[in-house]
């Protein structure tokens, strides 16, 4: 593959994932605006506007991952930012809180076929020695994305109205669909299987449940029976996806993956990390527009010097990652992340007072991030072989939405329903606690991690092995 070829690669398939973390940042901003369009709904109802979306994108993005390598990159990059630019304007007029979340499920269907075709897109035009780099750009688009979408989102919302945050996403999904179809190469592994549907719904209700249980647990409490019921119903489905997933010739998910120690414990450290990161960047907006009572343009400056850091360190992190490793990294990062949380939780009072309370934790936690988010993608990409590439990215981004699933979910349960500004202030803290537990979680996990050179003679051969009779002929040993 040329330079060329690899340049214009990573930028679509950048492009795409802007476009496609833009919308999860930009919601996150327009939340409190359509929480007024439909008062009529209860925060519990609002809160799947953002868990729908997320829910369906991480229950589809295995599969999808599967019928990208299957069908081609290509084709299921193609169609997945096609239908994710529809569905975006469908969510822009859509007129009830019902329809809304029905339009988010379809952008999810979208989003799900866009990421892990877009991240085999970038490792097959891309020889493995750049990977490290290439995969930290690409991961750092979402980033870009959180730098962005705040200030975007509030200016759109306060010179229309919510609806224009899905509107942005058409020019994007134009762009891509004209210059993707010069661009991109087509690649494909057809000894890949499609995965049976079963498994997708079992996965989708599991987090469904837990996501209801969560939210509901301010309003029903943590021992009630209708909480523990839904939670157990939740562990039951888990537990029947896993033997699905052992039993059927045609699983939605290779577990077999998982024997594969960087890739297993990557995966853990970032479920650990996506439920503090989506907790983090949704309270952002609440604290200071519920607490402090900032406007939603001054709020979306506000949080913007977090994400843009990540922006700036995460290639810069990638190249040192290549000589260092990424293990030290998301250990540190993992650490300066929960060091933020504590930092809200002594310092942010009652009182405004962004440049010496809150823009310290902002920028620890894009510092935090830029550690840990693309380093973590980019050690799951490099423990993988080459024909797993495709359904390998989407359990990492899988995993990833599933902690922000969780995420979203504590935070509305969290900080719901407060009567006084002091129980405001305690709820909050409830949440930083969440971003210290979650930082301390993910290191933790992280000191299982070994180097590239130990994974590339240990691991990824005997992944090789255990995967053998379904290896393509030229990635036989």
């Amino acid at each position: 593959m040329s330079d060329r070829h690899a340049r214009n690669t990573l930028a679509i398939s950048g492009l795409a994932v802007l476009v496609t973390f833009l919308d999860t940042t930009v919601l996150f901003v327009a939340f409190p605006d359509i929480s007024r369009t439909f008062a009529s709904a209860g925060p519990a109802q609002l809160s799947w506007v953002l868990n729908a979306y997320t829910i369906a994108f991480a229950a589809l993005l295995v599969p999808a991952g599967k019928v990208a390598d299957r069908v081609g990159h290509k084709r299921v990059f193609l169609f997945g930012s096609a239908l994710f630019t529809l569905a975006s304007l469908a969510c822009a007029v859509a007129p009830t809180v019902d329809l809304l979340i029905a339009f988010r499920v379809v952008q999810a269907v979208g989003a799900a076929s866009l990421i892990p075709s877009s991240l085999s897109l970038v490792m097959r035009a891309h020889p493995r020695e750049r990977l490290p780099v290439a995969v930290a750009i690409w991961g750092a688009m979402g980033a870009a994305a959180g730098a962005v979408g705040p200030t975007l989102g509030a200016l759109l919302i306060e010179a229309g109205s919510w609806r224009w945050v899905f509107v942005i996403n058409v020019p994007a999904g134009i762009v891509i669909a004209v210059f993707g179809r010069r661009v991109l190469h087509e690649s494909t592994d057809p000894e890949t299987r499609i995965p049976a549907f079963l498994g997708v719904v079992l996965i989708a209700g599991a987090a469904a449940l837990a996501s209801l249980a969560v939210v509901q647990s301010n309003e029903w409490g943590w021992l009630d029976a209708r909480t523990i019921g839904v939670l157990v119903a939740a562990a039951v489905l888990l537990a029947a996806f896993v033997l699905h997933e052992k039993r059927t010739s045609a699983p939605a998910l290779d577990l077999e993956l998982f024997e594969i120690r960087n890739f297993r414990w990557a995966n853990v450290s970032m479920f650990a990390f996506g439920i503090a990161f989506s907790a983090m960047f949704l309270s952002n907006f609440l604290f200071m527009t519920q607490v402090w009572g900032f406007t939603l343009i001054q709020t979306g400056l506000g949080v913007t010097p977090g994400p843009l850091l990540v922006a700036i360190l995460a290639p810069r992190f990638g190249r040192l990652a290549g000589r260092v490793g990424q293990r030290p990294l998301i250990i540190s990062g993992g650490i300066v992340y929960a060091i933020a949380g504590l930092w809200r939780f002594v310092i942010l009072g009652a009182e405004p007072s962004y440049w010496t309370e809150f823009f310290p934790s902002m920028f620890l936690t894009g510092l935090g991030i830029a550690l840990c988010v693309p380093q973590l993608s980019s050690t799951i990409a490099q423990s993988l072989p080459m024909n797993r590439t495709g359904v390998g990215g989407a359990v990492h981004q899988a995993i990833r939405q599933f902690g922000g699933t969780l995420g979203v979910a504590f935070t509305i349960a969290l900080i719901s329903r407060p009567q006084t500004a002091a129980e405001s202030l305690d709820n909050f803290d409830r949440v930083w606690l969440l971003l210290i537990i979650g930082g301390l979680l993910s290191s933790a996990a992280a000191l299982r991690l070994v180097t590239p050179r130990v994974v590339a003679a240990q691991d990824v051969n005997a992944a090789r092995a255990a995967m053998r009779p379904v290896l393509a002929p030229a990635e036989k040993p």
